[in-house]
This record gives structure tokens, sequence and C-alpha cells, in this order.
């Protein structure tokens, strides 16, 4: 294109010309031009090919005593008895590359079918429950659970405890029947799901009797994906910046008392912006208000 003649003025475009309406610098041009030779392995070349190399990887997993064996283990084989000084990584590329690497164990059980949705379009459905830790000056490392709504993101209960028991697991969860299903007895809370982690709080018989006795469904969340109990999870974020970082508390009553306090605060004033810049309280109360209306 440069070399072509400009029917108007009757000369070249010249490279400049083109390469400024194209957008593209000179110097990509004329290194495209050149004739650059295939690039090649860095370094010096290995004193045993890849092509000599690979029958002898072949042969000494054939004569291995043993089943299902990694790189290392080759490499330590060619190394010492054999006398191959080979890299540890060439051994790995060259077995990764034709298949010869140890079988992996399958995923066992069934699959996860979570669809990443732990939100609820209407309240009392699920509650999050889960635990931490933190310290006090005169009792030193005490427990804190608590349990929040789903729906709105509510703290329906709160509890803390030297113990992290399963009793004391449970507290927040009684806490929170008590306060919208009125009283804690056998059924009252049927339909409800609950989720929680595998925390051997949560596994125990007690507190899995407990919630069969109310009637509330266990939800455990998946292995290895704390995503699946993220609104307790996101909860415990916001209480502990601001009501455990930088505070001191001196007994267990006094982390008790603020810690009620705060969950009477968080929900009355704490705006969210899955709730639309609601806070849980006023979340609730509109939902109320639609269904009646």
């Amino acid at each position: 294109m440069s070399a072509a003649i400009s029917p108007g003025t009757g000369q070249r475009y010249g490279m400049r010309r083109v390469c400024r309406v194209w957008g593209v610098p000179r110097a990509t041009v004329y290194l495209r031009r050149q004739d650059r030779p295939e690039p090649q392995r860095r370094g010096p070349k290995p004193l045993i090919p890849d092509a000599v190399l690979l029958p002898m990887i072949r042969e000494d997993l054939a004569t291995s005593p043993f089943r299902e064996e990694g790189h290392r283990k080759v490499y330590y084989r060619l190394k010492h008895v054999s006398k191959v000084q080979v890299a540890p990584k060439r051994i790995l590329r060259l077995m990764r590359e034709n298949a010869l690497l140890s079988p992996q164990r399958p995923p066992q059980g069934e699959p996860n079918t979570h669809d990443g949705t732990i939100l609820t379009t209407r309240p009392l459905e699920m509650w999050g429950t889960d635990g931490t830790t933190t310290q006090v000056v005169e009792e030193g490392t005490v427990w804190i659970f608590g349990a929040v709504e789903h729906f709105n993101a509510e703290c329906v209960g709160i509890h803390a405890s030297k113990s992290g028991d399963r009793f004391n697991a449970m507290e927040p969860v009684k806490q929170g029947i008590r306060k919208h299903y009125g009283a804690v007895r056998k059924g009252v809370a049927e339909g409800l799901a609950l989720r929680n982690d595998h925390g051997s709080q949560y596994v125990s018989d007690y507190f899995q009797k407990e919630l069969k006795h109310f009637g509330v469904r266990q939800s455990l969340a998946y292995v290895g994906e704390p995503q699946t109990n993220g609104v307790i999870e996101r909860f415990w974020k916001t209480l502990k910046k601001q009501v455990l970082e930088g505070r001191i508390y001196q007994t267990l009553t006094d982390l008790r008392k603020a810690l009620v306090d705060f969950m009477h605060l968080y929900n009355r004033a704490w705006r969210l912006e899955k709730l639309g810049g609601r806070t849980p309280d006023e979340a609730r109360q509109a939902w109320v208000t639609k269904q009646a209306a």
C-alpha cells in the first residue's frame, strides 16, 4: 500500500502516511517484514533428548514393583539406579504429555447442585448459623454464636459463651424461634430450614434432635464452599468491624451486652445494598405490608 501511487498527487503514499491512517507503528511493520527463524529452546541442549528419555521412563514404570507412581519416584530411580541426570520437571512434563502420571481419584458422592443462590423470597424460610471466637481479658478465648435470616439478613439471635459446645450453639436458634414463633415447643418452626457448616456442634445428635423437635430442617453447607453459608459469614464481617476490632472487653458479661446492643442496632439501622438501602427491620415490615395488601 505504501508503494501505491496517489491519483491526486501522482506520488507514492509512503510508509509514514499509511501507518498513520492505519494506526500501526512503523516499527511493527518493519519487524513483520523480516524473515525471522522459528524460536528455539533456550539454554543448552539436554544431553538426553526427549525421544530417548521417554522410552526410559516407560521402561522404568513397566519394571517397577509398585503401582500408580508419580514423576518423583521415576526421577529418583533414574537418578540413583540408572545414573541418569535429568530435571524432575522435565520428567513431569513428558509423563503429563504422554498420559503416564498416576491416575487421580475422581470426586466421590453426589455432584454439587448448588446454583449459587442462598437468599430467599420470604421470611422464615431459611436461617444461617455459625460460630466464631474472640478474646476477653478475664475469660480468655470465648465463643460467639449467631443466627441470621436469609431473607433480610436480620440477626435473629446471638450468644456468647466460654464453651463452644452444642448447647451454646443452639442458643441463638432458640432466641430466633422465641422471637418469631412466640415459644419454643414441638413443631413450632415447621417449614424453616437452618443452614450451617459441618462443625462438631452442628452434626451432634443433640443439635439435630433439637432441630427435629422444633420442626426445622437442617441444610448443611457444602464442604469447601463457605459461600453456601455466606449470609452469616457476611454478618460476622460486619460484627467484627463494628464490635470486636479495636475494643477490649474485660468480662464475658461485657461482651454479651455489647453483642445484644449491636444486634438491636443492626436490625434497626444497618442499611444493606441487597435490600435496596433498607434496614432488616424495614425490609421485613415492607414484606408484611405487601402480604396484607
